[in-house]
């Protein structure tokens, strides 16, 4: 499967921003998609993750904030970002596997290129 990520771009602390993952292939449904980030300097994080029946799990830190959701008719997750921080300042990636949700980067097979979302304070 190939992800190409979009949507990021330049946001005032507090606003809200969508991001999307679009998916080739015909069993997209059948994966599990994740989001990670990854700050300059930092390592890539989990965010968050949802199964093929929509099942989500979130990171501690965006929980209450960000929503993942996925549309398998149209082969795309989403990650809808609310109440943004500086500190969610990072590039957002997106990530496929087979089989049950996972947190590890090292269990995703497939990346996208990555988006950038800047948090202004």
């Amino acid at each position: 499967v190939q992800l190409q990520a979009s949507g990021g771009g330049l946001v005032q602390a507090g606003g809200p921003l969508r991001l999307s993952c679009a998916a080739s292939g015909q069993t997209f449904s059948r994966y599990v998609m994740g989001w990670f980030r990854q700050a300059p300097g930092k390592e890539r994080e989990f965010v968050a993750v949802v199964t093929w029946s929509g099942g989500t799990h979130s990171a501690d830190s965006v929980k209450g904030r960000f929503t993942i959701s996925r549309d398998n008719a149209k082969n795309k997750v989403y990650l809808q970002m609310n109440s943004l921080k500086p500190e969610d300042t990072a590039v957002y990636y997106c990530a496929a596997r087979w089989g049950s949700i996972a947190t590890t980067k090292g269990d995703y097979m497939y990346w996208g290129q990555g988006t950038l979302v800047t948090v202004s304070s």
